[in-house]
């Protein structure tokens, strides 16, 4: 067995492999049985292209932001509005974190409907291209590329689903992808203004920000991980105007979140990517064990792309199991799109799991 290449699991002696093994065994058994939270709403997903016809259909979140939109069209600035409009959907204002940064719906109000859903279709190719590249350049890539493609595919495809132009998460996730896409090591600058817009629109893309610093810090590539430390301190001083704005607008009588510490485990990972992707179309024993093999995938694909990917769709299932509310299912879509890719390394991840820990001596 060739115990090179782009096989991570390969390396590795033989008791830890039949740890992993085990473990991964109840994980899929374990994915296959926990329940799959929601909250108490629901949401219908109309193909793209289908208008909206019911506004009782309308998630309430989504439903704030459409409104959110309107008004900045009709010449009102958002944050005039946007407490008001919490109020109105009986939201808290309490943390500031609970009001979505502007970004979002000043590029609604820019593009209109017809150009957003053309940036919505042209960032769905940019991250295909930018994968098919990125793929044709790594360690066993050219080999998986057709199916990771397709998976890939499969994980995009939501972003120009019309319904969910209004989320936060769906943009950032897709600009997210389209960075990661872009990045190599030493090749970084197409990278940092993607994942900045995508930092501008969610502030769940912080972590994706850090860990490219921090990679780029293991690697010793010094201005790499300037770049990102400087993008991470404007945004952090962003955010702190942002949240001085809202405070601003704050009244005594305004209610506080419910706890975002919710330590919902194996399933809030679970719930969070399955029901903000394509997954929701499966039956809950399939979906669940999917998103198992998917981190598999990634950690055991022996490459930079790999390394990354891994230690970040893993530390995004750690802050998901602790964080988190099941209403807040949607986070999920900050990572979901380029996931996918992860289960066409899947299977090869298991096979050599299976021959490192079972092979004769």
């Amino acid at each position: 067995m060739d115990r090179a290449g782009d096989d991570r699991f390969a390396l590795w002696p033989r008791l830890p492999a039949r740890l992993l093994l085990a473990v991964l065994a109840g994980l899929l058994v374990a994915a296959a049985l926990v329940p799959i939270g929601i909250g108490a709403r629901t949401i219908s997903t109309p193909a793209f292209g289908q208008e909206q016809t019911a506004e009782k259909a309308r998630d309430n979140d989504l439903a704030l932001y459409d409104r959110a939109v309107a008004r900045v069209r009709g010449g009102e600035r958002y944050y005039d509005f946007i407490a008001e409009e919490h109020r109105r959907s009986d939201f808290p204002l309490r943390p500031g974190l609970a009001v979505r940064l502007p970004t979002l719906v000043y590029i609604q109000v820019a593009l209109g409907d017809t150009g957003l859903a053309l940036a919505a279709i042209l960032l769905v190719l940019a991250v295909l291209a930018a994968w098919w590249q990125r793929l044709g350049e790594e360690p066993g890539g050219i080999k998986r590329r057709p199916l990771a493609m397709a998976l890939l595919l499969i994980g995009v495809s939501l972003g120009t689903n019309r319904y969910f132009f209004a989320l936060h998460e769906m943009w950032s996730g897709m600009l997210l992808a389209l960075a990661f896409g872009l990045h190599r090591p030493g090749k970084w600058l197409a990278a940092v203004p993607v994942a900045a817009l995508a930092l501008a629109i969610r502030e769940h893309a912080l972590p994706f920000v850090l860990l490219m610093g921090a990679m780029a810090a293991w690697r010793r590539d010094w201005k790499e991980t300037a770049a990102w430390m400087v993008l991470a301190a404007a945004f952090l001083i962003g955010l702190a105007i942002h949240l001085g704005l809202v405070e601003q607008h704050v009244l005594p009588g305004d209610g506080h979140s419910a706890s975002w510490l919710a330590l919902r485990g194996l399933s809030g990972w679970l719930s969070d990517i399955v029901l903000s992707s394509n997954l929701r179309f499966l039956p809950h024993f399939i979906a669940g064990p999917l998103v198992v093999l998917m981190a598999l995938g990634w950690s055991g694909w022996r490459s930079s792309a790999g390394s990354f990917g891994a230690l970040l769709y893993l530390g995004y299932a750690a802050a998901f199991m602790i964080a988190g509310r099941n209403d807040n299912y949607y986070w999920g879509a900050m990572v979901a799109p380029a996931m996918f890719i992860g289960l066409a390394f899947a299977t090869r991840a298991l096979k050599s799991l299976w021959n490192v820990s079972f092979a004769r001596s």
